[in-house]
């Protein structure tokens, strides 16, 4: 047996190279990811309260050693209970971006540009008090705009501000199954949630290996991910199960701000409607590569119809 076929018979999918005798193993570098947590709503508090729910979920990151970035909507932090606990995110070191104060849909046909951005300040204004706020923004729900001059207006009104985009690499839809879980437990608080966190971390897995693959497809090498999740009962549970199952398959936890110095992050696909996964606008700009893209991305009628069929 060759080396290169002892070596692919050892399952490392690497290729050997030969020193002075001694054969060497070039070692395909393992996949980097960030948690990027958005919306902060911490008023619809089922099965566990605002604090148990943030605690839980800092004192994962916290486990990990891991610095996330939290988006927040700014009318989740009016009130004295949002600011108290996003002061325990900015205390542990996370990096805070704005994702408007309303959290409206900027593809909506009747959403008006200055009306958003000036959602985008009056977020701004509760956000820059806490010394981990960054400018960096995302859109709610990944809209950017469904025409061009809309696209355009924003993406030169966030520079004239002095904002990075906040972009996605791994969308996700843990969100819908929150909504399932959510109203599970509401109803019968003592459910069995497992059959939820086996549903989740299946889900984040299909769409981390999807987006990575795409990753490859589109720009040639991987990048620095970005991975979508929300700031709820799900992840107030789960989150550690997920963190585990990402390191378990051989992914690196890197910080958020640190998977953000990927050049892949200064990229403005040419698309309309903008928005969606950074990857899937790519991927979409391109137009040549042979593979499923579906809009929208992750919509929560893919998990629903599955969902429905496990009974959850």
């Amino acid at each position: 047996m060759n080396r290169r076929t002892f070596t692919k018979s050892l399952g490392l999918g690497v290729a050997a190279l030969s020193f002075g005798g001694v054969p060497a193993i070039a070692r395909v570098p393992r996949p980097q990811f960030s948690i990027t947590m958005d919306d902060f709503y911490w008023q619809n508090a089922v099965g566990l309260t605002a604090e148990e729910r943030n605690n839980a979920i800092l004192n994962t990151l916290d486990q990990y050693r891991h610095k996330a970035a939290l988006f927040v909507v700014g009318r989740n932090v009016e009130e004295s209970e949002g600011k108290d606990l996003l002061k325990s995110w900015n205390k542990a070191g996370h990096m805070i971006g704005n994702h408007t104060y309303s959290h409206r849909n900027f593809n909506a046909r009747e959403t008006d540009v200055m009306e958003y951005q000036k959602d985008i300040l009056r977020a701004e204004e509760l956000l820059r008090e806490f010394t981990r706020f960054k400018k960096y923004f995302r859109f709610p729900m990944l809209k950017e705009g469904d025409t061009l001059a809309k696209r355009e207006a924003l993406r030169f009104f966030l520079k004239t501000r002095g904002y990075q985009n906040g972009h996605v690499t791994i969308d996700s839809s843990d969100w819908a199954i929150d909504q399932r879980l959510t109203k599970r437990v509401a109803a019968k608080p003592a459910a069995d949630v497992k059959p939820y966190r086996d549903f989740y971390l299946e889900h984040m897995w299909a769409r981390s290996q999807y987006y990575d693959r795409l990753a490859e497809k589109v720009l040639g090498r991987p990048v620095k991910h970005t991975v979508l999740v929300h700031f709820n009962l799900l992840n107030g549970l789960f989150l550690g199960d997920l963190l585990k199952m990402y390191k378990g398959r051989g992914w690196e936890l890197i910080e958020a701000e640190e998977a953000f110095t990927d050049p892949v992050f200064a990229s403005k696909p040419n698309v309309v409607p903008a928005g969606e996964s950074l990857l899937w606008s790519l991927a979409k700009e391109k137009g040549r590569i042979a593979w499923p893209l579906r809009y929208p991305a992750e919509d929560s009628k893919y998990e629903n119809a599955r969902m429905d069929k496990l009974g959850l």
